[in-house]
């Protein structure tokens, strides 16, 4: 009689206590998700673009993924049209507090936006704009762009080097120097042409100026392009090419190698960086060859043993210390940009390379 006396005390016991499991489970639900990163992305082009936008997509997809981050994406905002600013805005009111702007222009373009929010932590691909809240992320990609050029400067036979370029800025600049000195370092007496097509995609206009530079006599090109145009259109031709961003698929050996990105591993660093409560705690990352966020892609069977091997040795040399732009370097009006000994710094290389090494030939 008495268990049975005892049995609603009993019931009313257990269930304060499952009600008290709920309320607990709740709360703890909640504050995860309050405590849940999100990480904004905003990119020119689509998220499943095969090329530039495509790669950032994954990169930081998988990061988020890994790092237990909520990721916002922003698709298809060209530069040049005010639309990034707009996109900032969004992020913002969805609560983003690390907000990633993928494309050279961008951050310049939303500088007063920036500034308007201080607690949100802005990073910028090749920024040439600075805030207590902006951090500039890259990787040395013309160290891999220099090691591209003595494959190139090796395979050519007319001494004739094609380069599509988007358009002259300090990032594409650095690339097609880099490029030009590495293929010089090989083969002095080699020239780069370069044709600009005005945009990072236009697949007209990149298939246009890859079929000039072939007409004009290149036997080997490259492009510092969203997408694999140019390697298609050199394929086409049979003549040889050097790809960027990632290795084109589906080419024949004539496609020799590409300048490759990681881009997971940048991303990850940066979302971490913040997660550990370190976000903007320095002016910039500029991750090098050694990281492996930039690097050459397998080789093609028209590339032998020994290009390999004095491209290893130029890698080396980078590994000890070796930079791309020391030395003595002259531009392509004959002024002296950097002498015995010296090195050109990281500033300029970023911010003000409105310059040519000698080599470089502009196409007209």
């Amino acid at each position: 009689m008495k268990n049975l006396k005892n049995k609603p005390y009993l019931l009313l016991v257990l269930a304060g206590v499952l009600l008290i499991v709920i309320i607990v489970s709740i709360f703890t639900f909640n504050s995860q998700k309050e405590d849940t990163v999100k990480v904004g992305l905003i990119l020119t082009g689509s998220a499943i673009d095969a090329g530039w936008n495509g790669m950032h997509y994954q990169g930081v997809r998988t990061a988020c993924e890994e790092l237990r981050a909520e990721l916002i994406v922003k698709e298809n905002v060209p530069e040049g049209t005010g639309e990034c600013a707009a996109a900032v805005e969004a992020l913002v009111k969805e609560k983003a507090e690390v907000i990633i702007l993928s494309s050279y222009a961008y951050p310049t373009e939303v500088k007063d936006v920036v500034e308007k929010y201080p607690e949100v932590a802005f990073y910028g691909i090749s920024a040439e704009y600075y805030a207590e809240n902006m951090t500039s992320y890259f990787g040395r990609m013309y160290q891999a762009r220099y090691l591209a050029g003595i494959v190139a400067g090796i395979k050519t036979e007319s001494n004739h080097i094609g380069y599509v370029a988007a358009m002259p800025n300090s990032e594409v600049n650095r690339g097609i120097n880099a490029f030009t000195l590495g293929v010089k370092s090989v083969n002095p007496e080699a020239v780069v042409t370069v044709a600009w097509t005005d945009a990072w995609e236009d697949a007209e206009k990149e298939k246009e100026c890859a079929e000039l530079l072939i007409k004009a006599g290149a036997d080997v090109l490259t492009y510092h392009q969203n997408k694999h145009n140019v390697a298609k259109a050199a394929d086409s031709a049979g003549v040889y090419s050097i790809g960027y961003n990632a290795a084109e698929k589906g080419l024949s050996d004539q496609y020799l190698t590409a300048a490759v990105w990681d881009w997971k591993a940048v991303y990850y660093q940066i979302i971490r960086e913040y997660l550990q409560g370190r976000g903007n705690s320095v002016k910039r990352h500029w991750f090098g060859i050694e990281t492996g966020v930039v690097a050459l892609s397998e080789y093609s069977l028209q590339v032998d043993t020994g290009i390999k091997e004095q491209v290893e040795n130029a890698k080396a040399e980078m590994a000890e210390g070796k930079d791309v732009f020391s030395g003595i370097i002259y531009d392509n009006e004959g002024t002296l940009r950097c002498g015995e000994g010296e090195s050109i710094s990281d500033e300029i290389l970023l911010e003000r390379m409105d310059w040519f090494v000698d080599g470089v030939v502009i196409y007209e």
